[in-house]
């Protein structure tokens, strides 16, 4: 065998076992989370351009629906790989609630219009600081599954209760079950592959929610069925 050829293969083994794949995956879902974004984009125009016949049509809204929803969890594993990275951190701000909660809605508006969804807000005038960016990847994920499990109606809320400000998510469908309920700030090793329940999205949560801080005080969520609404409540406690 030429020397330069063994030396090229032996390079070429190198190189391969030096490849950090957790950071190919994350530049890949990084990629596919703009593509995604880009094709939303066209949909909302579609929407707009034909908005006669498209926002009645349950397959347009059944493909909108689901690429909002990858691309939610793209923008979540991307979250979670920064996490993982120690990259990831809070940048709180002072943000007026109401606005912040009307612009999530304004996101969401046509798919709710189209799925035939009532929604409201109820939020006092109050003031609150978060990291906007995270929090909406969170309220994102947190209304797809509003959407998909409502009967026909979604409210947004928020307060101060105590020294947190508390948004939550709120539908009319069947509620969360109670092992959710138990597990509130799922753990990743809580994760069910097995039953198609991986939870990533509450995990997310928990862990968005946690970069919060005040003090000795750092954010939670928590799951219950005790709404205005009767279905699923989920709400983010921030300091």
């Amino acid at each position: 065998m030429p020397e330069n050829k063994k030396s090229f293969e032996i390079n070429s083994v190198i190189d391969e076992q030096s490849i950090d794949f957790s950071f190919v995956i994350a530049s890949a879902v990084h990629d596919m989370k703009n593509s995604l974004g880009m094709l939303l984009h066209s949909l909302d125009e579609l929407r707009q351009e034909y908005a006669e016949t498209l926002p009645n049509s349950s397959r347009f809204n059944t493909l909108q629906y689901e690429t909002e929803r990858v691309h939610s969890d793209l923008v979540q594993l991307l979250g979670l790989y920064r996490l993982g990275e120690k990259t990831l951190s809070a940048h709180t701000e002072e943000h007026f609630v109401p606005d912040f909660l009307s612009e999530q809605l304004a996101r969401h508006q046509p798919l709710l219009n189209g799925h035939d969804i009532q929604y409201n807000i109820e939020s006092g005038d109050i003031n609150g600081f978060f990291d906007k960016d995270l929090l909406t990847g969170v309220l994102n994920n947190t209304i797809n599954n509003a959407i998909r499990y409502t009967r026909g109606k979604i409210l947004f809320t928020a307060d101060q209760r105590g020294d947190y400000l508390v948004i939550g998510v709120e539908d009319d469908g069947e509620g969360y079950p109670s092992h959710m309920q138990e597990a509130g700030a799922t753990l990743p090793g809580a994760l069910n592959f097995a039953n198609g329940s991986t939870s990533l999205g509450l995990y997310f949560a928990s862990s968005v929610a946690r970069l919060h801080r005040e003090g000795d005080r750092s954010g939670f969520i928590k799951l219950h069925n005790q709404g205005q609404l009767g279905g699923g409540v989920f709400e983010i406690w921030l300091p």
